[in-house]
């Protein structure tokens, strides 16, 4: 009893993980470490297997016929990790703009003290005007052929 507890608590220690970490790391409003940011891209990567294996094991080991309130509590919440595992919270949040209109700088009709996002990839520059992205956070595009999100 006593180890199929600790491995109910393990995994929900490792569902909890694989939902929160990402959400801590890439929340708004705060620098990211690249190494911090890698490991939570990394996390949401597997999450969803990984998340999914632990409410396999959380299944596995709950005593269906003498089960506390405790266990089932523990159970439902591997169960609804490996749910939230599938969601992006961020997409929720931010919904991107899923057609963003480019021009010139030559034709751009921006104040001067205008604040924008600045991106330079090679030889090819873009700028992003944050009143214009301001509701979206966030702009898929490509620069110089590499795919990028400009955010703030």
């Amino acid at each position: 009893m006593r180890k199929s507890w600790a491995v109910l608590l393990a995994a929900l220690a490792v569902s909890l993980f694989c939902v929160a970490y990402p959400m801590y790391v890439i929340r708004p409003f705060r620098a990211q470490g690249a190494r911090e940011l890698a490991v939570a891209l990394q996390v949401t990567r597997v999450r969803p297997a990984l998340t999914l294996a632990c409410a396999a094991v959380a299944a596995a080991v709950f005593p269906w016929r003498r089960a506390r309130v405790a266990t089932g509590v523990c159970v439902a919440l591997v169960l609804l990790c490996a749910g939230l595992a599938r969601v992006n919270i961020f997409e929720l949040m931010f919904h991107p703009d899923a057609h963003p209109e480019f021009a010139a700088a030559s034709a751009s009709k921006l104040d001067g003290a205008e604040k924008v996002i600045a991106v330079k990839v090679g030889s090819m520059a873009r700028a992003y005007p944050i009143r214009g992205i301001s509701y979206h956070h966030i702009v898929n595009d490509q620069v110089g052929g590499v795919p990028i999100v400009a955010t703030y």
